[in-house]
């Protein structure tokens, strides 16, 4: 039975399906809402170049061991782990991963609800207006409501199911081949209309001219959990996609591919923003309501702004289904391998138990606001669980297996595709990183996340 089911496992089918999907899943709402207001909040250029260097040593090491383990395993993130080690509770560390995944997904959609709403509001026009207090109105109004988020949520987990349902290749590859592409059109779209604004070049200079006066422990750290964060890795997404990539496949080259051109919507998403907010007189540390209300009132200030709002809400819309769909799959490919569920019935019963958790989150501006779990809504709380929680201790965990357990030998083996691949440098780094500096630098994150370190 487990043979046959073997054999009729799924995979990506060619090397541009493996990066349009992997990098569905590193592009989310973290690159057009978190980084452009976290960089905002940092300082700008100078955290930008932080970013990147934590990006290399952290972030691009812990997504390639991920997708060392799913591979050579061919297994879902619990299974893999059974595999490497059956007789040691490492499975543990994928199961955090598929909890992280239903824990994200139970407030990841509620957020994607809203950006979804954004785009009818915006075609529609009922986000017409320069100023910030009328479009917060309607951002309050969305989120505080009942019926209206609880739908937009209904419609997000319904377009996610679906594509799931339709498979690895027929799904999830078929549909970031064709997203992908929007996506960096429409930025790139973006991009020309906010360079052309008059008093776009301080919005520039901010982004690319650093003040490292402005580096500080507090901005280092900020960087680092960005860039741990921003590549989907602790949440078991990249050991189930690397369990669908071919054995041919270059998995260093592939990753850097998929960090640099990640990296690089990012940077695309703060050129589309911050030349438009600095043309403005707009502040660029406002923090996360740069997306849903100022963002709205900048457009609304330019011609035609109201056709770019249109195309801004539906790239972001598209980030943020890629990374869902990679979220989703972690927990269906567990669901169907563990228990031998079809996909449809694990797709079904899978979104239905994420709207039922998900909903809590999404009434904790509403009805259930005075409920609260450590002193915190649903929403924070499936938001602090996961981001300052099991996502460190999930990637300190997969550094701490890939590096001293499973060892020089086994990484050296998968990662030049037995032998095939002259990358032993490159072995020899990438294991020191893995083995020290990852580790210790995801320490640091928990630690903060936690408020175990606090700096200024």
């Amino acid at each position: 039975m487990k043979k046959d089911m073997h054999q009729k496992r799924e995979g990506f089918s060619s090397s541009i399906g493996v990066i349009a999907a992997v990098l569905g899943s590193a592009v989310g709402l973290g690159n057009i809402w978190k980084f452009p207001y976290v960089t905002g909040a940092n300082g700008g250029a100078a955290f930008i170049l932080v970013y990147l260097l934590c990006v290399a040593l952290v972030g691009l090491p812990v997504m390639l061991a991920e997708h060392l383990i799913g591979r050579h395993t061919k297994s879902n993130a619990v299974g893999a782990f059974k595999k490497l080690e059956p007789r040691r509770p490492w499975f543990l560390v994928g199961g955090a991963g598929v909890l992280s995944a239903f824990l994200i997904m139970a407030f990841y959609t509620s957020v994607a609800g809203w950006v979804y709403a954004y785009i009818f509001k915006s075609a529609g026009g009922m986000l017409i207006s320069t100023k910030p207090e009328d479009t917060s109105l309607v951002f309050t109004t969305l989120v505080s409501g009942v019926t209206e988020p609880l739908f937009w949520q209904i419609v997000v987990l319904l377009v996610t199911g679906t594509i799931i349902m339709a498979g690895v290749t027929k799904g999830i590859e078929r549909v970031t081949k064709i997203l992908m592409p929007i996506l960096f059109i429409l930025l790139i779209i973006i991009d020309i209309r906010s360079l052309t604004l008059p008093g776009a070049a301080e919005g520039l200079s901010f982004l690319f001219k650093p003040d490292f006066s402005k580096i500080t422990v507090g901005v280092i750290l900020a960087a680092l959990g960005l860039a741990f964060f921003k590549l989907s890795v602790g949440m078991g997404a990249m050991i189930t996609y690397g369990s669908y990539i071919d054995k041919n496949e270059n998995l260093p080259k592939m990753a850097i591919k998929v960090a640099l051109a990640d990296t690089l919507v990012s940077l695309m998403a703060g050129i589309a923003i911050f030349p438009a907010v600095f043309a403005f007189g707009f502040k660029p540390d406002v923090g996360p309501k740069l997306l849903f209300v100022i963002i709205p009132t900048v457009f609304n200030s330019m011609p035609f702004g109201r056709i770019f709002m249109v195309f801004f809400f539906v790239l972001t819309a598209i980030a943020a289904t890629g990374a869902m769909l990679s979220l989703l799959e972690v927990i269906i490919a567990y669901s169907t391998e563990q228990y031998q569920w079809t996909r449809r019935k694990a797709t079904l019963l899978t979104i239905l138990a994420i709207g039922l958790l998900g909903s809590t989150a999404t009434l904790s501006n509403s009805i259930l606001a005075q409920f609260t779990v450590f002193g915190k809504t649903f929403f924070d709380f499936y938001d602090f669980a996961t981001s300052n929680v099991l996502l460190p201790v999930g990637g300190i965990f997969i550094a701490l297996f890939v590096g001293w357990q499973w060892g020089h030998t086994n990484v050296k083996r998968e990662m030049s595709n037995e032998g095939q691949l002259k990358n032993d440098g490159l072995v020899r780094v990438y294991m020191v990183l893995i083995k020290y500096v990852v580790p210790i630098a995801i320490v640091l994150v928990l630690l903060v996340g936690l408020k175990i370190l606090q700096f200024e």
